[in-house]
């Protein structure tokens, strides 16, 4: 079975936690932001003889009651999330609660955890108004207001710190993998397809299969070797520069006909490309080992020997440098040999418009293919698509974090529009006198919505140092990576005020329009 990645596991815990982060401060922003409303409650409750530690519990009981029911939701939901995150789990992966009692003990103890974080600090809001100011409608002035709101703008910032953070972290993430995918690999990959003939056949099956895909008018050219230059496996080989044995490097190999080079169009540097052959004789290098061996020029180290398995052979030919993995890696030294091999690399002719030139030719290939070998399974690939999955841990984690600063943006602006409901609503007498004073709908949206911005604008300025550190730790992983672009930033800061104003703005105009008669009579 397929094994999950490690750091996809920590980058979904992490998630996870940051989501439940949000969560909970968005249940105490919207429970505090409600207290007046349960004002009287609470006094009449105090009134007729019930303690502090009376109203914490039934507080802490009624959260404990939200949780539960967004637990069992949240289990009746969990069998389609797994099938939307198939690609990120292993496979056979499932959700039993029956079968799996430590699921139950786990989601037991996130009930009480989340009860306790989200509902303690409301609890103890609430169960501490004084019912004589309670009654007397004083219950949430002076400095109990002001600290209450200190308390609601600091949660309220740290929700867009996350939100803000996942929005630069997605935008950084997605930049890396288009850089990756779209670097110049040193070789060319439009149009190629590799596939492997049955092990152990006879090498005159290959030259027939090989003449017969060369004849077809949708094919360019078309080779046998080895692996393609980048590929999701390795293969390091022993080999030593016959004049300095004491020269120490991973050297990776490749193998081929004379026509490989030009299906990966790879320029040689210096000398000449190799013979035909069913064995090895001769080696071309890449730039990178004809550095390492001491040559300033290409050139110069034509002619030179390399040992390999016991043999002398010499570099006819040094060619320039590709990436033979992902950009995670510096370019390996590395050497080709002329050899057959049992992996076809074909290119096709460009495709039409239509696309149906690499259709025709892939199904003339595997007709081709099946008359020599009609027992085996022809399976292809493209070479783009092979360089794409040395990709797919980052390609998880762009979807990951998609997904993530989907939620965490719905979430914060929940909670902003909560805020903005209730500070809209305690401020309705003003507005109406505003009103009545000649201010416009749009001086009041202002007014309004100015001190949420701030919060939004303060959010960015210390999400944006934090997403910059975590960002650049991440690219330190890859050897060629994109630049730490300033417009990102901008981009990122400059949309979540939008999605914000927009918040604001379904409840701010609605309140800025409403009749002043109406709230100037209400008391």
């Amino acid at each position: 079975g397929r094994i999950a990645d490690r750091s996809t596991l920590y980058g979904l815990l992490a998630i996870a936690a940051c989501l439940y982060l949000l969560a909970c401060i968005n249940f105490i922003n919207l429970t505090t932001a409600e207290a007046s409303r349960r004002a009287k409650e609470i006094g009449i409750r105090k009134t007729m003889g019930s303690s502090k530690k009376n109203l914490v519990f039934q507080f802490l009981t009624e959260t404990f009651f939200i949780t539960t029911i967004a637990t069992v939701l949240s289990v009746i939901i969990t069998p389609f999330l797994l099938k939307i995150f198939a690609d990120f789990i292993p496979e056979g992966l499932h959700f039993d609660l029956i079968h799996q009692p430590s699921i139950l003990v786990f989601l037991l103890l996130l009930i009480i955890v989340v009860s306790f974080l989200s509902g303690l600090y409301p609890a103890l809001i609430l169960s501490g108004f004084k019912p004589v100011l309670v009654l007397k409608n004083q219950a949430y002035s002076g400095s109990a207001q002001t600290r209450n709101a200190w308390v609601r703008k600091t949660l309220t910032v740290s929700q867009f710190i996350i939100a803000q953070f996942f929005v630069i972290a997605t935008l950084m993430v997605s930049k890396q993998i288009n850089y990756s995918l779209n670097a110049d690999m040193g070789f060319s990959t439009n149009g190629i397809i590799t596939f492997d003939t049955p092990r152990d056949t006879v090498a005159s099956h290959n030259q027939q299969l090989l003449n017969d895909i060369n004849a077809l008018p949708e094919v360019q050219i078309a080779s046998t070797g080895f692996f393609s230059p980048a590929d999701e496996g390795v293969a390091y080989t022993n080999i030593s520069y016959a004049e300095k044995k004491d020269i120490k490097a991973n050297i990776q190999i490749r193998w081929g006909d004379p026509n490989y080079l030009k299906v990966y169009k790879i320029k040689l540097l210096a000398g000449r490309n190799v013979a035909p052959s069913d064995t090895m004789k001769e080696f071309i290098i890449n730039d990178t080992y004809s550095k390492l061996l001491g040559f300033q020029k290409p050139e110069n180290a034509i002619g030179k020997q390399l040992i390999f398995n016991g043999k002398t052979m010499p570099i006819i030919g040094v060619m320039q440098d590709f990436h033979e993995g992902s950009t995670h890696s510096l370019i390996d030294p590395l050497v080709f040999a002329g050899s057959n091999g049992s992996t076809f690399h074909i290119r096709l002719k460009p495709n039409t418009p239509g696309g149906s030139t690499w259709k025709n030719g892939i199904a003339k290939i595997q007709k081709a293919y099946k008359k020599i070998y009609p027992e085996a399974d022809f399976d292809y690939k493209f070479v783009d698509d092979k360089i794409a999955s040395l990709y797919k841990t980052e390609i998880h984690t762009a979807s990951l974090l998609g997904w993530a600063t989907g939620l965490a943006i719905l979430i914060s602006c929940l909670g902003l529009l909560g805020l903005v409901i209730f500070t809209t609503n305690s401020r309705t007498k003003e507005i109406g006198v505003r009103k009545v004073l000649g201010a416009s709908v749009m001086q009041i949206t202002s007014v309004l919505s100015k001190d949420f911005m701030k919060l939004v604008f303060i959010a960015f300025v210390i999400a944006a140092p934090l997403a910059y550190w975590a960002t650049y730790k991440w690219l330190q992983d890859f050897a060629y990576r994109t630049k730490m672009s300033w417009w990102v930033f901008v981009l990122s800061g400059l949309a979540m005020l939008l999605i914000a104003l927009i918040t604001l703005s379904m409840q701010t105009i609605k309140a800025a329009r409403a009749n002043p008669v109406d709230s100037l009579r209400s008391e």
